[in-house]
C-alpha cells in the first residue's frame, strides 16, 4: 500500500454508493471550564462557554463517509420530537435523503449530552429509547431495505443496541446483500455476535471481542483462539478485532492472520474511532483494496480521529498526509496517472510550462542525470513517464529491467530535478502524454522530431517538442558490457 493508490482511492471515491443502517443518535457538547467546586454538594461547577451538536451513533458513520467523499444513504428509525427534528435538519443541510429514516411517535431520539472542562469529559447524560422498533416500523424498515439494497456498493450496520437493528432487520439486510453479492460490515454490540451470521465483516473491539468469545484476550494466542470462536459462531469471511495502542488484527476465513500496528500519537478521545474504522473500511473495500489494504487505511484513519476531541471524522488530506509522513519524501512524487492529471490541471491553471520526458530509466547513471536537468530547464515542473517492467520486457527482452519498476520509480523521484513520476505500461507514452497534455515534449538527442510519440498532438493545442543531447559514451548498455567484461 502507498500514497498514490491511496490517492487515486480518493479521486474515485464519489462513485461508491454506501447505505448506512442502525441507531442514530445527537451528540451533544457542552465545553467550558471547571474552576471551582459547588457550595450545594461537593461536585465541581462547569462555565459553559460553548455549545456543539453533532451526528452521533449510525450518524458519525454517516458523517465520516461523506468526510471521506463517498456518497451516503442513511435508514433508521427516531422519534417524531424535538430531537428527532434537529436530527433530520442536520442530514437535510448535508444534502443526504431522508426518505428511509422513519418517526415513531412512541419513541424518544436518542441524545448523548457530554460536558468537558480543561479537554476531560466530566458527566455524560443520556436521554434515548433502548427498547426494539415496533412490529409497524420494523416491517418499514424491511420492505425499504428489499427493494433499495441492491443499489448499493456496500452496506455498513450500525449497532449501539438501541432497537434499530432487530434480528429480522439484519437477517433482511444480509439476504438482500447476499443476492447482490454486496459484502456487509458490522460494528457489533452486545454479546451475542451469532445475531449477525453471514455479515461479511464485524469490527468489535478487544473488549466486546472477549465478552462474544468467553475469552480473556491477554496474548497473540487468546487472541487467535477469540478471533477462531468468533467466526465459527457466525460464519464471517473476515474479522477485524481493534486492540487501542496495539493495533487491530485481521483474520480471514482464507490466509493467515494480520496485525496491523497502531500509528504512535496522542490520544485525546477514542469515541467515534470505531465509526471511522468501519466506514474506512468500507469505502476500501468498496474501491477494490484487498482486505489488508482496507484495514490499513482504517488503520491510519482512526489514529487520526483519536487525535481529535470528541466524536471527530476524518478526510483524505489528512489521510494522505499520515501516509507521506510513513513513507520518504520520494514516494509523495510516484503518481498514479488519473491523480496526476488532475494536479497538472491545477499547475497549468497558475501559469507554470509543464514537461513531459519518458523512458526506461533502467541502472541510472550520470547521462540519464543530466539527461533529466536540461529537460527540467525547459519548463517550470518536469514529468517523467516511467515504463513498467512489462513495457520493459516488451521494449528491450525478457532480460531486462534489472531494477524493477517499484525501484526505478523511488530513485528517480529522488532527484530534485523530477517533480513527478508516473508509470505507463503501454509500449509507448502516448496515451499518458494525452492525459497530462504537458507544454514540452523532451526526448533525446537521438532522435528525430518526426520521430516523437506524442508529437502532432503536443503541437496541436500549442505546446512544443525539444530534443535534448545526451551524454556520449554514458548507457546502460554499456555498463552492463562492462560488468560482463570484469566479472565474467
Amino acid at each position: 500500500m502507498d500514497r498514490k493508490t491511496i490517492e487515486s482511492l480518493f479521486n474515485h471515491i464519489g462513485g461508491i454508493r454506501c447505505l448506512v443502517i442502525g441507531d442514530l443518535m445527537l451528540d451533544e457538547y457542552l465545553w467550558g471550564k471547571a474552576e471551582r467546586i459547588s457550595p450545594e454538594a461537593p461536585v465541581q461547577v462547569v462555565d459553559v462557554l460553548r455549545e456543539e451538536l453533532r451526528l452521533g451513533g449510525a450518524g458519525n458513520v454517516v458523517n465520516n463517509l461523506v468526510s471521506l467523499g463517498a456518497q451516503v444513504s442513511v435508514c433508521s428509525v427516531i422519534g417524531d420530537d424535538e430531537n428527532g427534528w434537529a436530527l433530520l435538519k442536520d442530514f437535510s443541510r448535508r444534502g443526504l435523503a431522508i426518505d428511509a429514516i422513519f418517526r415513531d411517535e412512541t419513541r424518544r431520539t436518542s441524545r448523548k449530552t457530554r460536558v468537558v472542562a480543561s479537554n476531560q469529559q466530566i458527566v455524560r447524560i443520556d436521554r434515548e429509547s433502548r427498547e426494539p422498533i415496533s412490529p409497524e416500523m420494523e416491517l418499514s424498515v424491511c420492505d425499504w431495505i428489499s427493494s433499495n439494497a441492491a443499489s448499493y456498493s456496500v452496506i455498513l450496520l450500525s449497532d449501539y443496541l438501541k432497537g434499530v437493528l432487530t434480528p429480522k432487520v439484519i437477517n433482511t439486510v444480509i439476504s438482500a446483500a447476499r443476492e447482490g453479492a454486496i459484502p456487509v460490515l458490522v460494528d457489533p454490540k452486545g454479546t451475542d455476535f451469532a445475531r449477525y451470521h453471514g455479515a461479511t465483516l464485524l469490527t468489535p473491539n478487544r473488549k466486546e471481542a472477549e465478552a462474544a468469545a468467553g475469552i480473556a484476550i491477554r496474548d497473540i494466542d487468546s487472541l487467535v483462539r477469540a478471533a477462531g470462536l468468533i467466526m465459527e459462531k457466525t460464519g464471517l469471511e473476515h474479522l477485524l478485532i481493534t486492540r487501542s495502542e496495539e493495533g487491530m488484527s485481521l483474520f480471514s476465513r482464507s490466509g493467515a492472520a494480520v496485525h496491523i500496528p497502531t500509528l504512535a500519537r496522542e490520544v485525546f478521545d477514542v469515541s467515534g474511532a470505531g465509526d471511522t474504522v468501519l466506514a474506512s473500511l468500507a469505502v476500501g473495500m468498496a474501491a477494490g483494496l484487498g482486505m489488508a489494504e482496507s484495514a490499513w487505511l482504517a488503520n491510519i484513519a482512526a489514529g487520526i480521529a483519536v487525535g481529535k476531541l470528541g466524536t471527530s471524522t476524518v478526510v483524505p488530506d489528512e489521510i494522505i498526509a499520515a501516509i507521506a509522513l510513513t513513507h520518504s519524501d520520494s514516494d509523495s512524487k510516484i503518481k498514479n496517472r488519473d491523480v496526476l492529471a488532475g494536479i497538472i490541471d491545477a499547475v497549468r491553471n497558475q501559469g507554470r510550462r509543464i514537461v513531459f520526458t519518458n523512458g526506461c530509466f533502467d541502472l541510472l547513471h550520470a547521462g540519464h542525470v543530466k539527461y533529466l536537468q536540461k529537460a527540467r530547464s525547459l519548463g517550470d515542473l518536469l514529468v517523467l513517464g516511467l515504463n513498467s517492467d512489462a513495457s520493459v520486457r516488451r521494449l528491450k527482452g525478457d532480460k531486462r529491467p534489472l531494477i524493477n519498476e517499484e525501484e526505478r520509480a523511488h530513485i528517480l523521484a529522488a532527484l530534485d530535478c523530477i517533480d513527478f513520476v508516473v508509470l505507463f505500461d503501454e509500449d509507448t507514452p502516448l496515451e499518458l502524454i494525452t492525459a497530462l497534455r504537458p507544454d514540452i515534449l523532451a526526448k533525446g538527442g537521438d532522435y528525430t522530431a518526426d520521430g516523437v510519440v506524442g508529437k502532432e498532438l503536443v503541437e496541436s493545442y500549442g505546446g512544443s517538442v525539444e530534443l535534448v543531447s545526451f551524454v556520449d559514451g554514458k548507457s546502460t548498455t554499456t555498463i552492463i558490457d562492462r560488468i560482463l567484461e570484469r566479472y565474467s
